[in-house]
């Protein structure tokens, strides 16, 4: 198995669906600027995107396997390729509706392939942890480059210009699907049951094992601290820091960049040390930065700002803690997926998926609820609770993965 060309088509799948993911925002904006729906009905494109996400990874994640995760990775590249290139050409609200629709049901598709794919390229839970935690945080990278890509083609002259940018992940999808389509991908033949049927009883019973249970909880709340505060960090900047709204906006791009470096960092720490010391250091220190950092950036002087440069310090501190909470999440897919036989992983993947899901939304919810009631300057105080909970987790989880409780 060519695991290189594999690896490489992995690598680039996710950092498409990084970009196009993270575009709903600024597309929503454009759809008000351009297309002149109004709030509400631009906000349409978040469900969009996230319900068929849901939807697909519930309906694919069991029986993919009998597909082929080559061909689903395939099929969900030409996709979005011919979506990227339709958004160009059909330039109107509806056909933001389709890309998005089109990048939901794609993404489910790719990050279900990719999370079943790692088993199969890597050897042992170590080289797991590494892979997961490196493609999980090149992930990462793609967001932070969405805030500075589309942008980019922006002009002043040309309201149209910024279309442009499909033509850039129309083509990024096409390399992709040219290296993993030239890759020789020996899947194992990993079927879960004996037919369609008996592959989604097999993903339903997972969820009466214990350490799927604790799993599930544990990315739940992990999820729910992540998007709680990258949803609204660009808030938290404009109100509490009080910078310019175009700041606040890439501001936000500090934390998606420590989340890919600190993801970046586990892949290299897990090479050497075991997973959970590793994730205790990192959840201490994510509680260290919020209660410590966080109250001296709140209370902070920042002064007059036009520019990212004119930012003390100070204001970059809070977004640091992406470096911290960044391994927790690829490292505990990586310590569940790897307890479990491979021909589990699929099934595995679509509930993690799913679970990821609802912690994101719910987190986004709680924080949002928290700014209204509590203040933009305490909301993020609250992400100490969930931290907390993580915590325990993490022993039970331990504990049962020494054990062996692996779900055979």
């Amino acid at each position: 198995m060519k695991n290189n060309a594999i690896k490489l088509s992995l690598y680039i799948n996710y950092f498409v669906f990084a970009i196009l993911l993270n575009s709903v925002g600024i597309v929503i904006l454009k759809s008000q600027n351009v297309y002149g729906v109004d709030e509400l009905e631009a906000s349409i494109l978040e469900a969009c995107k996230d319900l068929p996400i849901m939807i697909v990874s519930f309906i694919i994640a069991s029986f993919l396997p009998r597909i082929g995760y080559k061909k689903g990775m395939l099929a969900a590249l030409a996709l979005v390729s011919v979506a990227c290139i339709g958004m160009y050409f059909g330039n109107s609200f509806l056909t933001a509706k389709l890309l998005f629709v089109c990048v939901g049901v794609s993404f489910a598709v790719i990050k279900v392939s990719v999370y079943s794919a790692i088993g199969l390229v890597t050897n042992n839970e170590r080289e797991h942890n590494s892979l997961m935690s490196n493609i999980e945080g090149f992930f990462m990278f793609g967001i932070a480059l969405a805030y500075f890509l589309f942008p980019a083609f922006n002009s002043d002259t040309n309201q149209d210009a910024w279309l442009n940018v499909y033509w850039v992940l129309a083509g990024l999808s096409v390399l992709s699907f040219l290296f993993l389509s030239r890759a020789k991908f020996d899947e194992g033949h990993e079927i879960p049951g004996e037919n369609i049927k008996e592959d989604f009883i097999q993903m339903m019973s997972l969820l009466a094992k214990l350490l799927v249970i604790v799993f599930v909880i544990s990315a739940f709340l992990f999820v729910m601290i992540e998007q709680g505060i990258m949803t609204w960090l660009p808030t938290f900047n404009q109100e509490v820091l009080e910078l310019p709204e175009n700041v606040a906006i890439m501001m936000a791009s500090i934390l998606a960049v420590s989340l890919g470096v600190g993801r970046f960092m586990a892949g290299e720490l897990t090479k050497r040390f075991s997973w959970f010391p590793v994730l205790i250091v990192c959840i201490i220190a994510s509680m260290t930065v919020v209660y410590f950092v966080l109250p001296q950036a709140v209370n902070a002087d920042i002064g007059l700002v036009e520019t990212l440069s004119d930012v003390p310090l100070i204001g970059y501190a809070f977004p640091i803690v992406g470096l911290f909470i960044a391994p927790i999440y690829p490292l505990l897919n990586s310590v569940v997926l790897s307890a479990l036989p491979k021909k589990l992983h699929s099934p595995m993947s679509g509930l993690i998926i799913i679970f990821s899901a609802l912690g994101g939304t719910l987190g986004s919810r709680i924080i949002g609820f928290l700014f209204k009631e509590m203040g933009a300057d305490q909301a993020f105080m609250y992400t100490l609770v969930p931290m907390a909970l993580l915590l325990v987790a993490l022993f039970i989880l331990k504990r049962l993965t020494s054990k062996g409780a692996a779900l055979h």
